[in-house]
């Protein structure tokens, strides 16, 4: 998620990169992005049992509508939770970007952005709208439930009254097709863009990039934050998208596509690079990043709250952290990951339809573990390895229908 690799763009954002006959797609590549599909079903399993998990809404026109986030609300809470949430919120979609972007320079040059944006239209325009309209609903019926309500023309009646359309994790989708379209429409202005982004971000020393994406990062990350403050989320019907962090997601989702124009086994991501051969280092920094980030953050909650200096604080560490994770990652992967294996494998060429479908999963086995009296780490477990199994077995299954094994 090799050194003579060809790897086709037209599987992002989390499928396995398909190449040319007799070639190998990028192992470490692959895997790196079929982990980090599990780490957002961990992440939305956790949310039902999260310390800070507001209690279940009224109904679904509660003025509050923080239950997009929280489905179902479960009463027993585990503290460890709130460390992987906060973990995994900090880097993992900026690094998904990262890695959708590693291939879209390959793809402009082999198809044109006729092509490209065409494939791109099919590959994550018609999943959004599945999982917007039909998914997304069907993930947040359990909070409908929860709150009392029953039958679904209650619960119609009540999503009719929002106004917005709540996709949930499709988020990701939309805004990647987005930055594709804004590649495309480069391609045409200015050919050429993918080689001054490689001269860029390509062939550089990882603490010089770092240094270079830490830069970049603050300038685009802070000043939204500041204004917008960092948890706001912003909507036009079922298009949402973090206020404060979308420049910075464009940033990651370019930077990834200069090195990608570099070359995806080159430079920074070279099998035996100094990236590779130092992950000792970036695990560390990535922890240390982590809990400085944590420590600031929560006293610019607390202690500091209304202190615009402890702000800005705690918004320049989040983007350290959020870089340091994603070279943490990016140095094991690359390091370890080289090896194919017939279980990852499956799972990298199903990862993007568990993406899609997990949302629902989720919410139903949460739901259904309600009256269980469990742990709250037993429920979120259980959660977990149902919706990634469940997801599984049914991506697997649907992708045996040629037309969806297109597209997912």
């Amino acid at each position: 998620m090799t050194a003579t690799t060809v790897l086709s763009p037209s599987h992002s954002p989390t499928t396995p990169p398909v190449t040319a006959a007799g070639s190998r797609y990028n192992v470490s590549i692959g895997y790196l992005r079929a982990f980090i599909t599990l780490l957002v079903v961990a992440h939305h399993a956790a949310f039902a049992y999260h310390p800070f998990a507001p209690p279940p809404p009224a109904s679904l026109v509660d003025r509050t509508r923080i239950w997009p986030a929280f489905p179902v609300v479960d009463p027993p809470r585990w503290n460890g939770f709130a460390l992987l949430v906060g973990f995994n919120d900090i880097f993992f979609m900026a690094l998904m970007f990262f890695i959708s972007g590693l291939f879209v320079w390959k793809s402009l040059q082999r198809k044109g952005a006729g092509g490209f944006i065409r494939d791109r239209a099919i590959r994550l325009g018609l999943p959004f709208i599945v999982a917007a309209a039909l998914i997304a609903p069907l993930a947040y019926y359990p909070t409908y439930l929860q709150t009392g309500g029953r039958g679904a023309a209650g619960f119609w009646h009540q999503w009719r009254s929002l106004d917005n359309w709540p996709a949930g994790p499709a988020w990701f989708v939309w805004v990647l097709l987005a930055f594709d379209l804004m590649a495309g429409a480069l391609w045409l202005c200015m050919p050429g863009w993918g080689d001054v982004w490689a001269r860029i971000a390509g062939g550089r020393r990882p603490i010089v990039f770092f240094a270079l994406l830490l830069c970049l990062s603050a300038a685009a990350y802070v000043p939204l934050a500041v204004i917008f403050n960092p948890f706001r989320w912003s909507s036009f019907g079922p298009f949402f998208f973090q206020t404060s962090r979308g420049l910075n997601y464009l940033l990651y989702f370019f930077l990834g596509a200069g090195v990608g124009a570099y070359g995806s086994d080159r430079g920074l991501l070279a099998p035996d690079g100094k990236l590779a051969r130092r992950w000792p280092l970036w695990a560390v920094a990535a922890l240390l990043a982590f809990g400085l980030a944590t420590g600031v953050g929560l006293a610019a909650l607390t202690a500091h709250l209304g202190s615009r200096s402890w702000e800005i604080a705690g918004d320049i560490t989040f983007v350290i952290s959020c870089a340091a994770s994603s070279f943490a990652f990016l140095a094991l992967f690359v390091r370890f990951a080289r090896t194919r294996r017939k279980v990852w494998d499956s799972l990298t060429a199903n990862a993007y339809g568990i993406y899609l479908i997990h949302y629902a999963l989720v919410s139903w086995l949460q739901l259904a573990l309600l009256k269980a009296h469990l742990a709250a780490l037993a429920k979120g477990s259980l959660v977990f390895v149902g919706a990634v199994l469940l997801g599984w077995g049914t991506t697997a299954g649907l992708r045996r229908i040629a037309w969806i094994a297109r597209v997912i």
